[in-house]
C-alpha cells in the first residue's frame, strides 16, 4: 500500500445535504483534489454550515490541514463563527490556509492604506469612524476629484462606491456601487455618508482611493501561490462604470469574460517581476507575515494607472482576495497541491 503524505480537508460553504453528498469529484474543486491525490495526499470535502459546525470541527481535528474557500459576506451570512472555529483548530495543531488572522492582514481593504508606499499604491486614506469620514472625506472629494470608497470587508462589489461631486448642485454627489446591476444615484453627500455608518460597526473602517480613469481598460488579476505568481486573468469590467442606455441588465452592461493566462504570459512579465521580487516581499515585511503563513492561493487585483513618460504601464492595487479565490488558472491546482505537500511535510502534520 502506498504511504500517504498526509490528510487534508477542503472546506467550502453548503447546507447539510451538500455536506452529506460531497465527494472529491462532484464539486468545482475537483482538479485540486486530483492534484492532491497525485501527490499522495488524502483530501476530503468538509462542507461547512453553522448548523454542522460541531461536525466540521471534529472532522478538521482529524486532518493535518485545511484549505478554506468561504466569502466574507454571502447572502447575509458572514465568517464570524467559522473564523473562531478555524482559530481554535489552528491552535490545536491543524494547519489552516488561509488563517483568519492572515486574511485580516491581507484580505481586508485596510491593506490598501497600510501598503500604499510599496509602489502598487496611490493616494489612499483610511477612516476609522463615521465622524472622521464626515470630517475628512468632503475635503478629499473637493480637492482631488472622483473617489472610490470601500468597506473594509466585502465581495461582489458590495460597499464599494464611486463618488463624485455635482458642482452645479451644492452638496449633491453622484454615487455608483460596484455591485452588478447598480445604477448611478444623485443624493445629498450627507445622506450617502449616513449609508456608510454600518460599515464602521461591522468592518471597523472605510478606505478612500482616487478613481482610476483607465478602468475601462480592464482589471488584471494576479494569482499567487504563497510568494510566486501562478497565472493571470484579464477582464473588461463594468463595475463603477455607468450602465449603457439599454440598462444595467442588458448584455452591453455585463462584464467581459476573464481571460486566463499562464505565469509566463509575455504581456505580464513586468507585473510578475514586481510582484515576486519587490511587492510581495515588502508586503510581508510591512504586515508581519512569514512565508509559511502566506495563503496557498491568493490574488491581487490591479487597475492600469497613468502611463509613465516612456509610455510604460503602471499598476494600481485595488484589492487583495484571500478568502475565496476561484476561478483559478489551469496551472494553479498543481501549484496548490505542491505547496500543500511542502507545508504538510515541513510541519509534520500527517493527520
Amino acid at each position: 500500500m502506498t504511504e500517504t503524505v498526509g490528510r487534508l480537508a477542503l472546506l467550502w460553504r453548503g447546507d447539510r445535504e451538500a455536506r452529506a453528498n460531497a465527494t472529491p469529484a462532484n464539486n468545482r474543486y475537483h482538479r485540486i483534489f486530483e492534484e492532491l491525490a497525485a501527490r499522495r495526499i488524502r483530501a476530503e470535502p468538509a462542507v461547512y454550515s453553522e448548523e454542522a459546525e460541531d461536525e466540521v470541527r471534529a472532522q478538521l481535528l482529524g486532518v493535518g490541514g485545511v484549505l478554506v474557500w468561504v466569502n466574507p459576506q454571502d447572502d447575509g451570512r458572514n465568517r464570524h463563527r467559522l473564523d473562531a472555529m478555524l482559530r481554535d483548530v489552528a491552535q490545536r495543531g491543524v494547519w489552516v490556509s488561509a488563517h483568519p488572522d492572515v486574511i485580516l492582514k491581507m484580505g481586508a481593504k485596510e491593506v490598501l492604506q497600510r501598503t500604499k508606499h510599496l509602489g502598487w499604491g496611490t493616494d489612499t486614506h483610511l477612516y476609522r469612524s463615521a465622524e472622521a469620514l464626515r470630517a475628512e472625506f468632503p475635503r478629499s472629494l473637493q480637492a482631488e476629484g472622483p473617489r472610490v470608497l470601500k468597506r473594509n470587508r466585502g465581495d461582489g462589489g458590495q460597499g464599494t462606491w464611486k463618488v463624485e461631486l455635482l458642482p452645479e448642485r451644492d452638496g449633491m454627489v453622484r454615487v455608483l456601487e460596484a455591485r452588478r446591476g447598480s445604477v448611478p444615484e444623485d443624493v445629498p453627500l450627507e445622506d450617502f455618508l449616513a449609508r456608510c455608518d454600518e460599515y464602521f460597526a461591522v468592518d471597523g473602517c472605510v478606505v478612500d482611493q482616487p478613481f482610476q480613469a483607465r478602468l475601462p481598460d480592464g482589471m488584471i488579476r494576479c494569482y499567487v501561490g504563497a510568494d510566486r505568481v501562478v497565472g493571470f486573468g484579464h477582464q473588461l469590467i463594468r463595475a463603477l462604470i455607468p450602465p449603457p442606455p439599454e440598462g444595467p441588465d442588458s448584455p452591453e452592461a455585463q462584464p467581459g469574460p476573464r481571460i486566463m493566462h499562464p505565469a509566463s504570459a509575455t504581456q505580464f512579465q513586468r507585473l510578475r517581476a514586481l510582484m515576486e521580487e519587490e511587492w510581495t516581499p515588502r508586503m510581508m515585511e510591512t504586515l508581519g507575515i512569514r512565508r509559511e503563513e502566506l495563503p496557498i492561493i491568493w490574488d491581487a487585483d490591479f487597475l492600469y494607472g497613468p502611463p509613465t513618460a516612456d509610455g510604460e504601464d503602471t499598476y494600481v492595487l485595488c484589492e487583495i482576495n484571500v478568502s475565496c479565490v476561484f476561478a483559478i488558472p489551469d496551472q494553479a491546482p498543481a501549484e496548490i497541491a505542491r505547496l500543500a505537500e511542502e507545508r504538510l511535510r515541513s510541519a509534520g502534520r500527517s493527520g
